[in-house]
């Protein structure tokens, strides 16, 4: 799940932005109002935090002009004042959430979750294809055999290819969910990564398998000879 973090308090913005990636998110992270803006535009987020008092713009400024413009994207507000009319104004504007600081980690991430949810998600919070089950929760990958608890990238392109199985996705679209439009890394990272579940998947005996096809992606399919 990728997620913008825009806080002003740069010691702040590590702080959040280390715990959020710890916990699986993907996270790009700005320090003002008007890049906020920029970057919810340009990019596809599945939930934002914006704290409230920044510079260039104001997070509910931001807020309001998103969703005037029909961007529908869960956000939380972050904000050091706790006057009810400040958080009135914010849920009118639109926010999902408000959190005031200082707040803790585990209500932050316990809000994200909240407000990110859909009424679409698995109860269970597994996903399942083949033998394979992957836990959402734990971020563990188990089989009849044994089971992995797998890192931050490893979970998030596993998830996005058994939360669409037998579907095409593109070397492109695993760097736009999961690294972002600037990461630093190199476009084969991705195929790095694809490696690395592979031989995970082998270890577990799986009776699926990451197929490549080329100039189009990686799918999950049901290994033929099984």
């Amino acid at each position: 799940m990728r997620l913008l973090l825009a806080e002003d308090e740069k010691s702040l913005a590590r702080a959040v932005s280390a715990i959020l990636e710890k916990n699986n998110f993907s996270v790009d992270v700005v320090y003002d109002g008007a890049d906020a803006l920029d970057w919810l535009r340009a990019g596809n987020y599945d939930g934002a935090v914006l704290d409230i008092m920044m510079p260039k713009m104001d997070g509910i400024t931001v807020l309001k002009t998103i969703r005037a413009e029909g961007n529908m994207l869960p956000v939380l507000l972050l904000t050091a004042k706790s006057e009810i009319d400040d958080k009135v104004e914010g849920l009118d504007s639109g926010a999902n959430d408000y959190l005031t600081k200082p707040f803790a980690a585990k209500e932050l991430l316990a809000r994200i979750r909240a407000m990110t949810r859909t009424p679409t998600a698995q109860p269970s919070s597994t996903l399942q294809f083949g033998n394979l089950t992957l836990d959402r929760a734990t971020f563990e990958l188990k089989s009849p055999t044994g089971s992995y608890r797998l890192a931050n990238k490893e979970f998030q392109m596993l998830e996005t290819l058994m939360a669409n199985p037998r579907s095409l996705i593109s070397t492109e679209r695993f760097m736009e969910k999961i690294w972002g439009y600037d990461a630093e890394a190199e476009i084969n990272v991705v195929w790095v990564y694809i490696s690395y579940l592979r031989k995970k998947l082998a270890a577990l005996n799986a009776n699926v398998q990451i197929k490549a096809t080329r100039n189009a992606g990686y799918s999950l399919e049901v290994k033929e000879d099984v």
